[in-house]
Protein backbone atom coordinates (compact mmCIF):
# COMPACT_ATOMS: atom_id res chain seq x y z
CA UNK A 1 0.00 0.00 0.00
CA UNK A 2 2.80 2.33 0.54
CA UNK A 3 4.90 1.74 -2.57
CA UNK A 4 0.93 2.28 -4.56
CA UNK A 5 0.67 5.55 -2.54
CA UNK A 6 4.25 7.19 -3.52
CA UNK A 7 3.38 6.28 -6.92
CA UNK A 8 -0.12 7.49 -6.76
CA UNK A 9 1.10 11.10 -5.51
CA UNK A 10 3.86 10.92 -8.47
CA UNK A 11 1.64 9.96 -11.00
CA UNK A 12 -1.41 12.21 -10.23
CA UNK A 13 1.45 15.25 -10.02
CA UNK A 14 2.29 13.89 -13.94
CA UNK A 15 -1.31 13.53 -15.17
CA UNK A 16 -1.77 17.40 -13.71
CA UNK A 17 1.12 18.27 -15.49
CA UNK A 18 0.07 16.05 -18.87
CA UNK A 19 -3.16 18.15 -18.43
CA UNK A 20 -2.13 21.30 -19.31
CA UNK A 21 0.60 20.41 -22.02
CA UNK A 22 -2.33 18.71 -24.06
CA UNK A 23 -4.96 21.63 -23.24
CA UNK A 24 -3.21 24.59 -22.23
CA UNK A 25 -5.08 27.32 -21.23
CA UNK A 26 -5.65 29.84 -18.09
CA UNK A 27 -8.21 26.75 -16.43
CA UNK A 28 -5.93 23.91 -16.73
CA UNK A 29 -3.08 25.55 -15.83
CA UNK A 30 -4.81 26.89 -12.64
CA UNK A 31 -5.92 23.24 -11.64
CA UNK A 32 -2.53 22.12 -12.62
CA UNK A 33 -1.36 24.07 -9.63
CA UNK A 34 -4.13 23.36 -7.22
CA UNK A 35 -3.92 19.69 -7.74
CA UNK A 36 -0.23 19.19 -7.80
CA UNK A 37 0.14 21.58 -4.62
CA UNK A 38 -2.37 19.00 -3.22
CA UNK A 39 0.47 16.10 -4.01
CA UNK A 40 3.25 17.57 -2.62
CA UNK A 41 1.51 18.10 0.71
CA UNK A 42 0.50 14.22 0.54
CA UNK A 43 4.36 13.47 -0.60
CA UNK A 44 5.25 15.69 2.65
CA UNK A 45 2.20 13.58 4.33
CA UNK A 46 3.25 10.53 3.32
CA UNK A 47 7.04 11.14 4.79
CA UNK A 48 5.31 11.35 7.51
CA UNK A 49 4.34 8.00 7.47
CA UNK A 50 7.89 7.07 6.73
CA UNK A 51 8.98 8.89 10.13
CA UNK A 52 6.14 6.48 11.95
CA UNK A 53 7.76 3.40 10.14
CA UNK A 54 4.62 3.21 8.35
CA UNK A 55 5.13 3.49 5.06
CA UNK A 56 6.96 0.19 4.11
CA UNK A 57 7.62 -2.99 6.39
CA UNK A 58 11.62 -3.09 5.64
CA UNK A 59 13.29 -0.40 7.81
CA UNK A 60 15.43 0.04 4.92
CA UNK A 61 12.94 1.04 1.83
CA UNK A 62 10.71 2.90 4.62
CA UNK A 63 13.59 5.69 4.93
CA UNK A 64 14.81 5.57 1.42
CA UNK A 65 11.14 5.98 0.37
CA UNK A 66 10.24 8.38 2.60
CA UNK A 67 13.71 10.62 2.20
CA UNK A 68 14.02 10.54 -1.42
CA UNK A 69 10.68 9.72 -3.04
CA UNK A 70 8.85 12.10 -0.52
CA UNK A 71 10.77 14.47 1.44
CA UNK A 72 13.78 15.62 -0.57
CA UNK A 73 11.47 16.67 -3.60
CA UNK A 74 9.35 18.92 -1.43
CA UNK A 75 12.32 20.21 0.57
CA UNK A 76 12.35 18.68 3.76
CA UNK A 77 14.15 15.90 5.81
CA UNK A 78 12.82 12.79 7.39
CA UNK A 79 15.85 12.26 9.98
CA UNK A 80 15.58 15.87 10.92
CA UNK A 81 11.92 15.98 10.97
CA UNK A 82 11.34 12.65 13.01
CA UNK A 83 12.91 13.41 16.40
CA UNK A 84 10.78 17.02 16.24
CA UNK A 85 7.55 15.45 15.29
CA UNK A 86 7.97 12.67 17.84
CA UNK A 87 8.23 15.52 20.54
CA UNK A 88 5.08 16.93 19.43
CA UNK A 89 3.43 13.78 19.58
CA UNK A 90 5.10 13.23 23.28
CA UNK A 91 3.75 16.70 24.36
CA UNK A 92 0.97 17.88 22.32
CA UNK A 93 -0.33 20.87 22.85
CA UNK A 94 1.29 21.29 26.19
CA UNK A 95 4.38 23.62 27.06
CA UNK A 96 6.48 21.42 25.36
CA UNK A 97 5.10 20.99 22.41
CA UNK A 98 6.92 22.48 19.50
CA UNK A 99 4.03 22.86 17.19
CA UNK A 100 2.49 24.67 19.40
CA UNK A 101 3.53 28.01 18.37
CA UNK A 102 1.79 27.17 15.12
CA UNK A 103 -1.79 26.51 16.99
CA UNK A 104 -1.55 29.14 20.26
CA UNK A 105 -1.93 32.58 18.24
CA UNK A 106 -5.64 31.89 17.45
CA UNK A 107 -8.37 32.50 16.96
CA UNK A 108 -7.15 35.90 15.48
CA UNK A 109 -8.85 38.26 12.80
CA UNK A 110 -9.78 37.93 9.17
CA UNK A 111 -7.91 40.55 8.04
CA UNK A 112 -4.58 38.45 9.85
CA UNK A 113 -5.96 35.38 8.62
CA UNK A 114 -6.31 37.22 4.67
CA UNK A 115 -2.87 38.17 4.83
CA UNK A 116 -1.56 34.95 5.72
CA UNK A 117 -3.23 33.25 2.81
CA UNK A 118 -2.62 36.40 0.86
CA UNK A 119 1.67 35.62 2.02
CA UNK A 120 1.10 32.08 1.14
CA UNK A 121 -0.67 31.87 -2.68
CA UNK A 122 1.77 34.66 -3.59
CA UNK A 123 5.03 32.34 -2.39
CA UNK A 124 6.20 34.90 0.00
CA UNK A 125 5.74 32.26 2.81
CA UNK A 126 7.72 29.88 0.85
CA UNK A 127 10.64 31.95 0.13
CA UNK A 128 11.13 33.60 2.90
CA UNK A 129 11.18 30.23 4.92
CA UNK A 130 13.77 29.15 2.16
CA UNK A 131 15.87 32.68 3.13
CA UNK A 132 15.69 32.35 6.94
CA UNK A 133 16.89 28.39 6.44
CA UNK A 134 19.97 29.38 4.98
CA UNK A 135 20.80 32.64 6.43
CA UNK A 136 20.72 31.05 9.61
CA UNK A 137 23.36 28.48 8.75
CA UNK A 138 25.34 31.49 7.22
CA UNK A 139 25.07 33.78 9.18
CA UNK A 140 26.31 31.04 12.74
CA UNK A 141 29.72 32.20 13.84
CA UNK A 142 32.44 29.71 14.00
CA UNK A 143 31.28 27.20 11.81
CA UNK A 144 33.89 25.64 8.60
CA UNK A 145 32.61 25.42 5.50
CA UNK A 146 32.35 21.50 6.11
CA UNK A 147 29.99 21.92 9.44
CA UNK A 148 28.05 24.75 7.08
CA UNK A 149 27.42 21.96 4.34
CA UNK A 150 26.84 19.22 6.97
CA UNK A 151 24.08 21.92 8.38
CA UNK A 152 22.19 22.28 4.50
CA UNK A 153 22.36 18.63 4.28
CA UNK A 154 20.65 18.05 7.49
CA UNK A 155 17.93 20.66 6.18
CA UNK A 156 16.97 18.80 3.47
CA UNK A 157 18.60 21.39 0.92
CA UNK A 158 21.06 19.18 -0.75
CA UNK A 159 18.75 16.49 -0.97
CA UNK A 160 16.04 18.91 -2.28
CA UNK A 161 18.85 20.32 -5.26
CA UNK A 162 19.46 17.00 -5.99
CA UNK A 163 16.18 15.69 -6.33
CA UNK A 164 15.05 18.17 -7.75
CA UNK A 165 17.86 18.74 -10.74
CA UNK A 166 16.95 15.02 -11.87
CA UNK A 167 13.15 16.22 -12.33
CA UNK A 168 14.35 19.18 -14.57
CA UNK A 169 16.83 17.30 -16.23
CA UNK A 170 14.11 14.68 -16.80
CA UNK A 171 11.82 17.17 -18.14
CA UNK A 172 14.36 18.86 -20.38
CA UNK A 173 14.95 15.87 -21.86
CA UNK A 174 11.38 15.79 -23.46
CA UNK A 175 11.32 19.20 -24.58
CA UNK A 176 9.75 20.27 -21.40
CA UNK A 177 12.35 21.99 -19.27
CA UNK A 178 9.36 24.86 -18.75
CA UNK A 179 7.52 21.99 -16.54
CA UNK A 180 9.86 22.40 -13.58
CA UNK A 181 9.67 26.38 -12.66
CA UNK A 182 5.70 26.75 -13.85
CA UNK A 183 4.39 23.54 -12.68
CA UNK A 184 7.01 22.09 -9.73
CA UNK A 185 8.63 25.42 -8.02
CA UNK A 186 5.43 27.68 -8.57
CA UNK A 187 3.13 25.76 -7.10
CA UNK A 188 5.47 24.30 -4.21
CA UNK A 189 5.79 28.34 -3.05
CA UNK A 190 2.24 28.97 -3.65
CA UNK A 191 -0.40 26.29 -3.46
CA UNK A 192 1.56 23.72 -1.10
CA UNK A 193 2.61 26.73 1.80
CA UNK A 194 -1.67 27.36 1.53
CA UNK A 195 -2.73 24.26 2.07
CA UNK A 196 0.05 23.51 4.65
CA UNK A 197 -1.22 25.91 6.58
CA UNK A 198 -4.50 25.17 6.38
CA UNK A 199 -4.04 21.68 7.55
CA UNK A 200 -1.74 22.97 10.33
CA UNK A 201 -4.56 25.11 11.24
CA UNK A 202 -7.62 22.28 11.51
CA UNK A 203 -5.28 19.71 13.26
CA UNK A 204 -4.85 21.82 16.76
CA UNK A 205 -5.72 25.75 16.51
CA UNK A 206 -8.84 26.42 18.68
CA UNK A 207 -9.25 23.18 20.28
CA UNK A 208 -11.60 22.96 23.03
CA UNK A 209 -9.34 21.23 25.77
CA UNK A 210 -5.51 21.30 25.65
CA UNK A 211 -5.43 18.48 28.09
CA UNK A 212 -8.21 15.68 26.99
CA UNK A 213 -6.52 14.03 23.90
CA UNK A 214 -10.35 13.39 22.32
CA UNK A 215 -10.33 16.64 22.21
CA UNK A 216 -6.68 18.54 21.58
CA UNK A 217 -6.45 17.06 17.91
CA UNK A 218 -9.13 17.69 15.52
CA UNK A 219 -10.59 15.83 13.21
CA UNK A 220 -11.75 17.49 10.49
CA UNK A 221 -14.31 15.82 7.44
CA UNK A 222 -13.27 16.23 3.58
CA UNK A 223 -15.35 15.85 0.90
CA UNK A 224 -13.60 14.49 -2.71
CA UNK A 225 -12.06 17.99 -3.77
CA UNK A 226 -11.05 18.66 -0.59
CA UNK A 227 -8.90 15.30 -0.09
CA UNK A 228 -7.83 16.39 -3.82
CA UNK A 229 -6.66 19.29 -3.19
CA UNK A 230 -5.97 20.00 0.26
CA UNK A 231 -6.23 16.47 2.39
CA UNK A 232 -4.73 14.18 0.90
CA UNK A 233 -4.26 10.57 2.30
CA UNK A 234 -6.58 10.66 5.19
CA UNK A 235 -4.80 13.46 6.49
CA UNK A 236 -7.77 14.94 8.00
CA UNK A 237 -8.48 11.91 10.49
CA UNK A 238 -5.25 13.19 12.69
CA UNK A 239 -7.31 12.84 15.71
CA UNK A 240 -7.11 9.31 15.28
CA UNK A 241 -3.60 9.33 14.90
CA UNK A 242 -2.34 10.72 17.81
CA UNK A 243 -4.41 8.27 19.49
CA UNK A 244 -2.77 5.62 17.65
CA UNK A 245 0.65 5.89 16.40
CA UNK A 246 1.15 2.59 14.93
CA UNK A 247 -1.98 2.72 12.64
CA UNK A 248 -0.67 3.81 8.44
CA UNK A 249 -2.63 6.71 7.08
CA UNK A 250 -4.90 4.13 5.05
CA UNK A 251 -5.91 2.54 7.92
CA UNK A 252 -7.24 5.82 9.73
CA UNK A 253 -10.87 5.85 8.07
CA UNK A 254 -11.54 2.51 9.55
CA UNK A 255 -10.21 3.87 13.17
CA UNK A 256 -12.93 6.14 13.22
CA UNK A 257 -15.63 4.11 12.39
CA UNK A 258 -14.43 2.23 15.69
CA UNK A 259 -14.47 5.24 17.49
CA UNK A 260 -18.52 6.42 16.66
CA UNK A 261 -19.37 2.54 16.79
CA UNK A 262 -18.09 2.84 20.21
CA UNK A 263 -20.24 5.51 21.11
CA UNK A 264 -17.07 8.41 21.55
CA UNK A 265 -18.50 10.93 18.90
CA UNK A 266 -19.80 13.59 21.46
CA UNK A 267 -16.33 13.52 23.19
CA UNK A 268 -14.30 13.76 20.28
CA UNK A 269 -13.19 17.38 18.62
CA UNK A 270 -14.64 16.98 14.93
CA UNK A 271 -15.60 19.41 12.17
CA UNK A 272 -17.76 19.17 8.93
CA UNK A 273 -15.39 20.70 6.78
CA UNK A 274 -11.97 23.31 6.40
CA UNK A 275 -14.18 26.30 6.31
CA UNK A 276 -15.66 25.65 9.23
CA UNK A 277 -12.51 25.45 10.69
CA UNK A 278 -11.14 28.62 9.32
CA UNK A 279 -14.19 30.61 10.49
CA UNK A 280 -13.15 29.15 14.13
CA UNK A 281 -9.45 30.29 14.06
CA UNK A 282 -10.80 33.59 12.10
CA UNK A 283 -12.99 34.78 15.03
CA UNK A 284 -10.89 37.14 17.09
CA UNK A 285 -12.26 40.56 17.00
CA UNK A 286 -10.30 43.18 15.77
CA UNK A 287 -6.89 43.20 13.99
CA UNK A 288 -4.22 41.47 16.11
CA UNK A 289 -1.98 38.80 15.41
CA UNK A 290 -0.63 39.71 11.87
CA UNK A 291 2.60 37.99 12.34
CA UNK A 292 4.96 37.94 9.24
CA UNK A 293 3.67 35.19 8.03
CA UNK A 294 5.13 31.92 10.19
CA UNK A 295 8.44 30.11 9.03
CA UNK A 296 6.89 26.65 10.37
CA UNK A 297 4.05 25.95 8.00
CA UNK A 298 5.45 22.96 6.14
CA UNK A 299 5.46 20.79 9.25
CA UNK A 300 3.21 18.39 9.30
Amino acid sequence: MGAYLVLHAWALIALAMGLFVWLPNPLTFLVAVMVIGGRQLGLAILMHDAAHGLLFKTRRLNEFAGQWLCAFPVGTDLHLYRPYHLKHHRHTQQADDPDLVLSAPFPISRQSLRRKIWRDITGNTGLTRRKQQIMAIWREAGLSWAERWLRLKQGGLVGFVITNALMWMAMSAVGLWWLYPALWLLPLLTWYQLVSRIRNIAEHAVVPDNDDPLRNTRTTYANPLARLLLAPYWVNYHLEHHLLLSLPCWKLPAAHRVLIAKGLREQMELRGGYLEVLRMAASAVGDAGGGSGGAKVQYI
